[in-house]
């Protein structure tokens, strides 16, 4: 069956047998930020976040099976209320102290009882909320890719003028034969309806993305299935990704990670070198953090986008 890619990749991901829904999640086939000793770290810095803007709430949106949640109750004063949101039951395994909150999954979101005084966490969601794909035929007219459950793209029809819209102002050309968009209309409108569920306090989308001077011609679609990248072919086999226009949500701020951890304390510092003589499991200890400072704020990771957005 050839449909839209925004169509079969919602499927694909969320649908009854969707990639997300697998028992084995998605740390089953990938590491995030969000996972491994790193964050730990990623969960001090969100709560250095959280207390200098006084909110008392963290909401963790797609957060996969809970494992930054668990980071956060490890180190989170009592007081902090945490919530998870994603497409599944609520983990077995979690702290009794997160709350959970089943999600329809992709751009639709469940009610949250406008949290108030909270940061709420968007950490890779938008860049596996389903989007149109669109390529320049020969004459350099966007056209909406089409897509059969092997992965074999077409090209359809003209793109629909609210998509047309977008690009010309967020992705302009010229366009030459090939070149792709990633229309990214419905991760605008995600990000906005999560702010609309928030009572007050601060959301944070973080993601792969990019901003109009440096948009991809190529695009950045692909999939990934048991650690490595694959071809996207939106089965359920695999996860469905692309990166997000980051510059297009409206944020009050966008900030790379690697500039936003350090501010909040993430430096990376190696422990001076006489520790290993006088205090050697200090010493141990403080290269362990250095180095899982330095994947969340070297290259790759690092570049990460923060699009921060206030709300009342």
């Amino acid at each position: 069956m050839v449909r839209t890619w925004e169509q079969a990749w919602g499927e694909a991901l969320y649908g009854e047998a969707g990639f997300y829904r697998r028992p084995e999640g998605p740390a089953g086939h990938f590491a995030t930020s969000a996972q491994g000793p790193a964050a730990d770290l990623l969960a001090g810095a969100l709560l250095e976040l959280a207390r200098r803007e006084s909110l008392t709430t963290i909401v963790d949106v797609a957060c996969g099976r809970g494992e930054l949640l668990g980071s956060l109750a490890a180190q989170a004063d009592p007081s902090v209320r945490l919530v998870g949101v994603d497409v599944v039951d609520r983990p077995a395994d979690l702290p009794k102290r997160i709350e959970w909150v089943r999600s329809p999954g992709g751009a639709e979101l469940p009610d949250l009882d406008s949290p108030a005084q909270a940061l709420v966490l968007a950490h890779e969601w938008l860049d596996v909320v389903p989007c149109p794909i669109a390529e320049a035929d020969e004459d350099g007219v966007l056209r909406t890719v089409l897509v059969d459950e092997d992965g074999i793209e077409t090209l359809g029809g003209p793109l629909p003028d609210e998509d047309r819209a977008w690009s010309d102002t967020r992705w302009p050309g010229p366009r030459a034969s090939g070149d792709r968009v990633e229309v990214g209309r419905t991760r605008d409108a995600a990000f906005d309806a999560l702010v609309a569920r928030t009572g007050s306090g601060l959301v944070v989308a973080i993601d792969y993305g990019h901003t109009v001077a440096a948009r991809p011609t190529a695009g950045t679609l692909i999939g990934f299935a048991e650690g490595s990248a694959c071809p996207p072919v939106p089965d359920g086999s695999c996860d469905v990704t692309a990166h997000v226009a980051m510059d297009s949500l409206g944020a009050d701020e966008l900030r790379t990670q690697r500039d936003l951890l350090r501010e909040l304390g993430v430096d990376g510092a190696r422990p001076p070198l006489e520790l290993a003589s006088t205090d050697p499991a200090r010493y141990l200890a403080g290269l362990a953090a250095a180095s899982h400072a330095s994947a969340l704020t070297g290259s790759g990771a690092g570049d990460f986008l923060w699009a921060l957005r206030r709300v009342g």
